[in-house]
């Protein structure tokens, strides 16, 4: 099979998203599933929905375009505040968007109006991260001069955590989060139909939490596809953490460079001399480098050591001496790692086993399998 490859088990992804939903459920928490590290592969992002996600969440418009393109009718809304530059586009491609800035949020009124539609506008407040947001202190303003816009509705709420700052999200943080949802209530009128209380790193309280207080929603993308805590990067009790898997070939085994000792100030330089490998351990070299992935972010294979990467070449120690050139090596992948991978044109993206499981819920219309994009 040709590599670079991303081997990608669908079933494993519906599997990860299932078990989140029902565990969510349990507060009254939804999840809105975030396919921006999969550059918005519409395979993938049906698996999710097949899981039980009651939407999706992305970053990038071209995503959502992609999305679209296959024909992809379920509610998308955009989670990074939208370009000026893009407001028409925003509008008709989005039900709703994250904003922080009123301009933006007019235009993309004025965008509505020529469409002839209504868009949803999800306010971002800052709770810490300082990524981006509203303080809260002006939210309830905010709030009140979306209700009066014509073209937009105030769908809700939302905030941000452990992205920029590292602040992760805490029982006191989220219940701050359901007073301002309150707050904004009372002061503009409409009931908010999102409160969204964060990210994945959100999962640890949502699981353990009692009461959820006016959360109702979570956008949920590195736990689905990874199987991980994204702070501790702990496995999550009954998820798979191998559902995508890198795939990279060997392309020269056994040389070692050994530089000889050299005077820096002679403009000559040392000469660097190739010895063939002593020690126990055969340097594997493969097609693979930092213009494709975080090779940082690369779980070695058992018994491999990464000793480093350029552009194009990736350098692994390896105690097995079976392998040899064309050989494959397999990586799991941290989630920086998993999107350059994804954006990567040199790297495939094959899918296993894309049929839907019975019981699940279909959001794409008659064509209810998607092949590989």
């Amino acid at each position: 099979m040709k590599c670079p490859r991303i081997d990608v088990d669908l079933r494993k992804i519906r599997h990860n998203t299932r078990t989140i939903v029902e565990r969510l459920k349990v507060g009254g928490i939804r999840v809105s599933a975030v396919t921006k590290a999969v550059c918005g592969h519409p395979a993938i992002a049906q698996a999710m929905l097949d899981g039980g996600a009651q939407g999706l969440a992305e970053a990038r418009l071209s995503n959502v375009r992609r999305l679209r393109q296959v024909g992809m009718t379920c509610p998308i809304t955009l989670i990074r505040t939208p370009m000026l530059s893009q407001v028409d586009d925003v509008v008709q491609f989005c039900e709703a968007s994250y904003n922080t800035e009123v301009t933006v949020i007019e235009a993309l009124a004025v965008a509505a109006l020529q469409q002839n539609k209504v868009h949803g506008i999800i306010l971002m407040v800052e709770m810490g991260d300082q990524r981006e947001g509203i303080m809260p202190q002006d939210i309830g303003h905010m709030a009140q001069q979306v209700v009066d816009m014509p073209g937009v509705v105030l769908k809700g709420i939302g905030a941000n955590f452990a992205c920029l700052s590292g602040i992760a999200p805490t029982a006191a943080k989220m219940q701050a989060l359901s007073i301002l949802a309150i707050d904004v209530e009372k002061q503009s009128g409409p009931s908010l139909d999102t409160v969204s209380g964060g990210n994945s790193v959100n999962l640890p309280w949502a699981f353990g939490a009692r009461i959820t207080g006016r959360i109702n929603d979570l956008r949920v993308g590195e736990a689905i596809l990874l199987g991980v805590d994204p702070i501790t990067g702990n496995q999550i009790g009954g998820m798979f953490r191998d559902a995508f898997t890198l795939v990279a070939e060997v392309i020269e085994t056994d040389t070692i460079c050994a530089r000889q000792p050299m005077n820096c100030a002679d403009p000559t330089l040392a000469t660097i001399r190739l010895v063939p490998a002593t020690s126990e351990t055969t340097r594997i070299i493969l097609a693979i480098g930092y213009q494709d992935t975080d090779a940082a972010g690369l779980s070695m294979p058992s018994g491999n050591t990464l000793i480093g990467a350029t552009s194009d070449h990736l350098v692994v120690g390896a105690k097995d001496t079976a392998l040899c050139v064309g050989s494959e090596m397999q990586f799991n992948m941290n989630y920086g790692a998993l999107m350059r991978a994804m954006a990567a044109p040199d790297i495939l993206t094959i899918l296993h086993d894309d049929r839907p499981d019975q019981n699940t819920h279909h959001h794409q219309g008659p064509s209810k399998h998607l092949a590989l994009v």
